[in-house]
């Protein structure tokens, strides 16, 4: 046998890597003696000359190097021939490789002083020689040549070209030439160990291929020479058991046309079954995931006459929602882990709806790694079953979670089931119920008879519900609804009876309930607005049958929305249950106490005795209201205020009385509250013109009726009118100029004192701008802010939006607080108060001294002016005691660094005073009444050539 072989066998990449990386790991650890020898060496030379630490750094980590280069070398040999070729190992090799080239550079940047030649000639001779060593054992790969030599050798040529001195740039320029020349023998060596690497593999391949050549020929030879002596038995073998195979043959062929007879029957009978049972066979070819079923139109809606594809045709069909189970169940079966499986799932039918499916099945047959390759089993519809047994589930959970008690007897009463409901309501268990009569169970003969009357009631219905009257276990009656229900079968016949009854108890209580509520106030148990009208209408019913008086008490609590907003609803609510109990302690018991809205309380008096014993039971309510209140932790004082109106003498029916007493109610809150009012036509007159007068002045808003008229301020120190303070005025054009203090608080009450506030705001910006721009000399004015107005967010904005309209610098606006303002603890203040500081504007505040005066707000806000009330100003001359304060003030003001405006001024002792202790500006009488914008400014135009201006009345 002749065998031809190739004169140069082709060289694998893999075996010539394979082998430069074992030369490259084989030959490693010399150059890490190299480094190790080298380093001890550096260390001894260079003790003395440089930094102990870092030389003592330097070296530890030339040791670790050497450490993890050895661990590299006995890992990498540990592993095999397949794991080598992993660019981990690549990796590892030149990252270690790129350390030890840096450890030998910064020999020569960061240990070798410079500029000392006779130390760095045995330094830089041993680290360059020791690089050229190991480039050299490394130049047979250049990759891993170029990963040590680049790093150790080119950042110190770098170092030294960048120093001044001559030698180091001498060394650098050594350096360099060296490394050329080392990188031209390296590529040389590279390139020649590579061809000779090559030579040596390309001669092995050439004689591990000769010796797979020649042990092949051997191996022909034996086989060919087993093969000639097989054929011969073979032969024999064949003529013996020939006539043997054709007696088999006969015999065969008989069994199988018997079997085949049996076999047509059996599947004759096996399809009649599977058609009446309406179950499907399938057989599932896995290895061509072929699927042949019967049934397939029935189950699935799918009409195919030749086998199916499992995995595109069935497998689409399967709910998603089953799909995991169906999966786990299949794995773990052709895993072996269970004989034949059995489950059930959804599939979608061919009209789109979801057919559940029982398929039971196994594996028949298997391949030689035992994977499953055939499996047989059945499937068949079981929708309507499916249906059947939620149904019935669904009924049981009715049955066990209604609220309503339930119970099934038979023909004759006896109990067949109960349910929880039955048992929570009656307090009878179900064991003590089932299989007893239901008229046993009643307990009294009156439910028994009723019983017996239902029961052949329903003997000709089918349905009854009623009202009764049931005993629980413990003997308690209790009423009932129930409904009774005749089940019959097929013939009409009665088979069971199924009741089903609620427990009315809750609900009469709630009726009960709803009924209290109805006419009580559920907070203070007190009669509300709709039992308090009813009763009122049958008083002044019974007054006008037998001519008597009634009185009506309406009592309102002051300051409840302050309460109510500070503290809290919590507070609020325990403060008018503390409330209500004093006022019911306070009357009778025969007069109705009712609460109307939230603060409102109303009494009914029926036969008062007369205008004073009225009197006198108002003054004791407020009395007992008076007594300061324990609330949680808060002590509080409250008073009210209390309106008394008569029928018939004032008014002539219920709706009038409860608006009269409305009515003095309001009339004793606008007296400052804590006292008591009856009504009277003249209170009555005033209300009407109150109420005429806010719609009056809501249209005065509208037409430009308001005026703004200035009182000047005088400025002490140089005898001249700096600023105005701006004062509104009512041009009615019926009643004449009105003062504000007749509707300013009808304004505060209706909320219209916001819209008031911003008119004059604008009038006075406009007129001090016009002053400002035109003459005849410039004017602050001082306008006066409303508590509403500070609550407004963006009001700010909208000052600026005027001063930037009218063109007024904001030093030129005063605004005037009031301490009440300050003491708000609101954001919405705080933030206003802030963003008026930051326009420039100058604020004030207004009667200083009559609230709460605290230094803690002068300290917090941007005050700039304090204003001396006048009530302090009008007693200096009477009581030396306002001398002190006023004084007190002046001083307190000034160590502030705060302007003192004094009001009020209207003889020339005070303005004398004042002067003298120092206050900065005044104003009052005695300088000028408030006047008209074009009166000012005559007064301005004339007040240049007057060092002081006197009253002009």
């Amino acid at each position: 046998m002749t065998i031809l072989r190739p004169s140069n066998p082709p060289i694998s990449a893999v075996e010539l890597r394979l082998q430069q990386m074992n030369q490259l790991y084989a030959y490693s650890r010399l150059p890490q003696w190299l480094m190790l020898g080298a380093a001890c060496l550096i260390v001894a030379l260079l003790w003395g000359h440089t930094s102990v630490g870092g030389l003592m750094a330097w070296a530890a980590v030339v040791c670790l190097l050497a450490l993890l280069r050895q661990r590299l070398v006995a890992r990498y040999h540990a592993c095999q021939a397949h794991d080598r070729l992993r660019a981990r190992w690549r990796f590892f090799f030149h990252l270690g490789n790129l350390a030890s080239g840096l450890c030998l550079a910064w020999v020569y940047i960061g240990l070798t002083p410079l500029g000392n030649f006779t130390l760095q000639v045995p330094v830089y001779s041993l680290a360059g020689g020791v690089s050229l060593c190991v480039g050299v054992i490394y130049a047979s790969r250049f990759p891993a040549f170029a990963s040590f030599i680049i790093p150790a050798w080119l950042p110190p040529v770098a170092f030294l070209l960048l120093q001044a001195d001559e030698f180091s740039q001498a060394w650098a320029l050594m350096g360099l030439i060296l490394f050329v020349c080392i990188v031209l023998c390296a590529i040389f060596i590279h390139r020649s160990v590579l061809e000779a690497q090559i030579n040596h593999l390309r001669n092995e391949a050439l004689v591990a291929n000769l010796s797979s050549t020649q042990q092949r020929s051997e191996e022909l030879n034996q086989q060919l020479a087993r093969e000639v002596a097989q054929r011969r038995s073979a032969e024999q073998s064949l003529r013996d058991s020939h006539e043997e195979l054709e007696a088999r043959v006969r015999d065969r062929t008989a069994e199988l046309e018997r079997a085949s007879h049996e076999l047509q029957a059996s599947q004759t009978q096996l399809s009649l079954a599977m058609d009446a049972s309406q179950l499907g066979l399938w057989d599932w070819d896995l290895v061509g995931d072929k699927v042949y079923h019967s049934q397939i139109d029935t189950i699935f809606g799918i009409i195919a006459n030749e086998g199916l594809s499992m995995l595109l045709e069935l497998k689409p069909r399967l709910h998603p929602a089953d799909a995991a189970m169906v999966r786990k169940t299949l794995v773990r079966h052709m895993k072996g882990e269970t004989e034949a499986y059995r489950m059930e799932y959804r599939v979608r039918h061919e009209n789109g709806q979801w057919v559940w499916v029982e398929d039971a099945g196994q594996v028949v047959e298997r391949d030689a790694n035992g994977r499953a390759t055939r499996m047989i089993g059945t499937r068949r519809d079981i929708t309507a079953r499916k249906y059947q047994n939620e149904q019935a589930v669904l009924a049981a959970t009715v049955f066990e979670a209604t609220s309503e008690g339930i119970f099934i007897l038979d023909p004759q009463f006896n109990v067949l089931a109960v349910n929880q409901a039955y048992s929570v309501i009656t307090g009878l268990a179900s064991e003590a119920a089932v299989g007893r009569n239901i008229l046993d169970l009643s307990g009294d003969t009156e439910i028994r008879d009723h019983f017996a009357h239902l029961q052949q009631l329903l003997g000709n219905q089918d349905r009854w519900q009623g009202e009764l009257t049931a005993r629980r276990r413990t003997g308690e009656p209790f009423p009932i609804w129930l409904q009774l229900a005749v089940v019959r079968d097929s013939s009409g016949q009665v088979t069971h009876y199924v009741g089903f009854f609620a427990d009315l108890t809750t609900h009469r209580q709630t009726e009960e309930q709803l009924q209290y509520l109805t006419n009580y106030d559920a907070l203070t148990q007190l009669a509300n607005r709709s039992l308090f009208n009813e009763r009122l209408q049958d008083a002044t019913s019974r007054a006008r049958q037998h001519e008597h008086q009634v009185a009506l008490l309406h009592i309102d609590l002051d300051r409840f929305k302050q309460i109510n907003a500070s503290l809290g609803h919590a507070v609020a609510d325990n403060l008018l249950q503390e409330v209500a109990r004093r006022l019911r302690a306070a009357v009778q018991p025969q007069n109705l106490l009712a609460r109307l809205s939230a603060d409102e309380f109303v009494v009914i008096i029926e036969q008062p005795e007369n205008e004073k014993t009225l009197a006198v039971l108002a003054h004791s309510v407020l009395e007992k209201l008076r007594e300061p209140m324990l609330i949680g932790e808060q002590e509080l004082v409250m008073t009210a205020s209390i309106g008394i109106s008569l029928f018939p003498a004032t008014a002539r029916d219920s709706l009038l009385l409860i608006t009269q007493a409305n009515q003095a109610m309001q009339h004793a809150k606008q007296l400052g509250g804590n006292n008591a009012q009856f009504f009277t036509h003249e209170l009555r007159a005033y209300s009407l013109d109150r109420l005429q007068l806010e719609n009056q002045l809501r249209k005065a808003l509208e037409d430009d009726q308001l005026l703004v008229y200035y009182q000047p301020k005088l400025h002490l120190a140089s005898d001249r009118i700096r600023s105005a303070e701006a004062l509104v005025r009512w041009q009615h054009p019926e009643r004449g100029l009105i003062m504000p203090g007749e509707f300013i608080n009808i304004a505060e009450e209706s909320g219209l004192i916001g819209a008031l506030g911003d008119c004059v705001l604008r009038q006075a910006c406009q007129q001090a701008s016009q002053w400002y721009q035109k003459g005849p000399e410039a004017v602050a004015v001082s306008v006066n802010l409303s508590v509403q107005q500070l609550r407004q967010e963006g009001f700010a904005r909208d000052v600026a939006q005027i001063l930037r309209a009218s063109r007024l610098p904001a030093r030129l606006l005063e605004l005037e607080l009031t301490e009440s303002m300050l003491l708000e603890h609101s954001p919405t203040v705080s933030s206003n108060i802030d963003a008026l500081k930051e326009l420039g504007v100058i604020l004030s505040v207004d009667d200083f001294g009559t609230g709460y005066s605290s230094l803690a707000y002068l300290k917090r806000f941007p005050i700039s002016t304090l204003k001396i009330d006048r009530a302090f100003v009008a007693e200096l001359d009477e009581e030396h005691c306002d001398d002190a304060i006023i004084r007190a003030i002046i001083a307190m003001a000034h160590s502030l660094s705060l302007n003192v405006v004094a009001e009020g001024v209207e003889h020339e002792s005070q303005l004398n005073f004042l002067k003298a202790n120092g206050c900065d500006e005044v104003q009052g009488y005695l300088i000028s009444r408030p006047i008209p914008a074009d009166e000012f400014t005559a007064l301005l135009a004339g007040s240049s050539d007057m060092p002081i201006l006197r009253n002009r009345r």
